[in-house]
């Protein structure tokens, strides 16, 4: 096969596994609805997001979740005021600064959490179980590949801290939240930043 032939092999491989990721980003898009489906009176996608944040990294100040979820502080702010009026998130003072507030789940915030992201991992386990084994292993090889072209950290299997979803769930019980350092950004007594942080999107 000469180099042109060969060139053009390569980018049909391009193609077509851009094209099978673009129809399994589609499956796992309708799987994630349907898990927020009984929660949709309660919450929307955004504010859902926001939610898998602080169950992700923990208590966190304002500038840090919306730099995180990609918005802008205002915008983090009106979907935090209407999570804590469904009681899913509260404010606390920072423990390392009197004069701040960092943002939390409330117990029933992480118990949504944990019931979409436990009833998405079901449908998705219920998808895997109908590969042959042998394509699964052919699946984790390519996911792994993919994970790791787009600087997707590997989680470890035996990690039994792991949230639902795969992900680190570092969220403090409410006993031991106030004992740790939150994010290095403030929002204030008020809301409003004071102190801005280098930290981007996780």
């Amino acid at each position: 096969m000469g180099d042109r032939a060969k060139a053009a092999q390569q980018v049909d491989d391009v193609d077509a596994v851009t094209r099978a990721v673009l129809t399994a980003s589609r499956l796992l898009v309708a799987v994630s609805a349907r898990s927020l489906a009984a929660v949709e009176d309660r919450v929307t996608l955004p504010q859902f997001r926001l939610l898998v944040v602080l169950s992700t990294h923990g208590p966190a100040k304002l500038v840090v979740l919306a730099n995180r979820l990609g918005v802008k502080p205002s915008t983090a702010m009106r979907m935090i005021d209407r999570l804590i009026a469904s009681g899913l998130a509260d404010r606390q003072t920072n423990p390392g600064n009197r004069r701040e507030t960092v943002l939390r789940l409330t117990p029933e915030g992480r118990d949504l959490v944990q019931d979409v992201t436990g009833r998405r991992r079901r449908e998705i386990e219920a998808i895997v179980r109908r590969i042959v084994p042998e394509q699964r292993v052919a699946l984790v090889e390519a996911l792994t590949a993919f994970n790791e072209a787009g600087s997707e950290p590997a989680v470890e299997a035996a990690d039994s801290a792991m949230h639902p979803l795969g992900w680190e769930d570092a969220l403090p019980s409410q006993t031991t939240a106030a004992s740790q350092k939150p994010d290095e950004v403030s929002t204030g007594a008020t809301g409003r930043s004071t102190q801005r942080s280098p930290e981007q999107s996780a």
